[in-house]
């Protein structure tokens, strides 16, 4: 299965491949004509099974292939990482025909990104996901990004990778919390566009936790066609796209107040995605009605928090509920004094709004920890 589509004229293809069928990669760098020099970005915590037979298949190919070996904790997402990438490009004597392969979730693929965005104004770039997180959202949309300064995205560029690749290998293999992590981005989708997504994921439940592949991979071409038509005529977040940003204040603040005081990947960024849903939909509609209810109902049934549990986090309580209120306040979105956030009644229906009650953006936080 292919997805096609195009951005600012430019085409763009995401590939589902099943077993063993890495030749697609080879087909795709011989139809770019590049110089074949590749570079390997990936997660350390990849099945290195996987790495060697992404590398033996690109060297079959004729391609020169170069590893970079990276940690994709949320705690790297930053400017060693980007420059440790970029000094490699130059050691290796990277051209603008050359290529980099993130292998690896969503930290792994926006730093590549961000850095084969930045070498020489931009060189090729491929990406396979490694997260559901990254296969259903991060991998697709050109957003590239580290974190700098204690704020999240803070620095980053728009770039596109031209092919993404999707394997039935690397969905087997992901650990059973990243793979739920992931559902909260299709649950958002689900939200925001298109209903049948929310029914799909009711209906094939036990398919999805078996990791049914033909299931799998139909849920993943709903979410990522869901969210290429909320970016591809606005790549710039002036309108639309920001829909895709539901849940994401929230969600950018929890994992802020926890990061910054722990300094250590605590929570998966679908897991504060999850949390960041509700606390959207609930300071929307100052209370929890059907919506919030459903909501948090397909939370649980894909292992998802749908609270803070305050035992597990070794930060004082109101030392994080105040982190949490600051950390809105330096959202990307805010234009003006008010935080802005996606704000959804009913499924299907979002709309851009600024958080002004200060008082009920409190409650909905003490909400979300009670």
């Amino acid at each position: 299965m292919k997805i096609e589509y195009k951005v600012n004229q430019l085409k763009y293809e995401i590939t589902f491949c099943k077993k063993k069928k890495l030749n697609s990669i080879s087909k795709s760098i011989d139809k770019i004509k590049s110089d074949k020099n590749v570079l390997i970005t990936y997660d350390n915590k990849i099945n290195k099974k996987i790495v060697d037979e992404v590398r033996g298949e690109l060297q079959s190919s004729g391609c020169k292939i170069h590893l970079f070996k990276c940690e994709g904790d949320k705690t790297n997402k930053n400017e060693k990482f980007l420059f440790r990438i970029i000094d490699k490009l130059i050691k290796e004597k990277f051209t603008k025909k050359s290529i980099v392969i993130s292998l690896g979730g969503g930290v792994v693929g926006d730093v590549s990104a961000l850095a084969s965005s930045l070498y020489l104004r931009g060189l090729f770039y491929f990406n396979i996901p490694s997260t559901m997180t990254a296969i259903v959202d991060s991998c697709v949309g050109g957003k590239t990004a580290i974190n700098y300064k204690g704020v999240t995205n803070s620095i980053g560029t728009y770039y596109h990778p031209k092919n993404i690749f999707i394997f039935e290998d690397v969905i087997k293999t992901i650990p059973n919390r990243e793979f739920f992590a992931g559902f909260a981005e299709i649950i958002k989708c689900g939200i925001i566009d298109n209903k049948n997504i929310l029914s799909f994921l009711s209906k094939n439940r036990e398919k999805i936790l078996a990791r049914d592949y033909p299931v799998i991979s139909k849920i993943c071409a709903m979410t990522l066609k869901s969210k290429i038509k909320l970016f591809s005529k606005d790549v710039y977040e002036d309108n639309q796209r920001l829909f895709l940003n539901f849940g994401h204040t929230f969600a950018h603040a929890i994992e802020m107040a926890i990061e910054n005081n722990l300094k250590k990947d605590y929570i998966r960024h679908g897991e504060a995605v999850g949390l960041g849903i509700l606390c959207e939909i609930f300071y929307a509609n100052q209370n929890k009605n059907l919506l919030y209810r459903s909501t948090q109902d397909l939370l649980n049934k894909f292992n998802l928090p749908t609270k803070l549990i305050l035992k597990e986090i070794p930060i004082e309580p109101t030392k994080l509920q105040n982190n949490i209120y600051k950390n809105i306040f330096l959202d990307k979105k805010k234009l003006d004094k008010y935080p802005r956030y996606i704000s959804i009644k009913k499924q299907g229906s979002p709309a851009i709004h600024e958080i002004k009650d200060f008082d009920f953006l409190n409650d909905t936080i003490i909400e979300l920890m009670s």
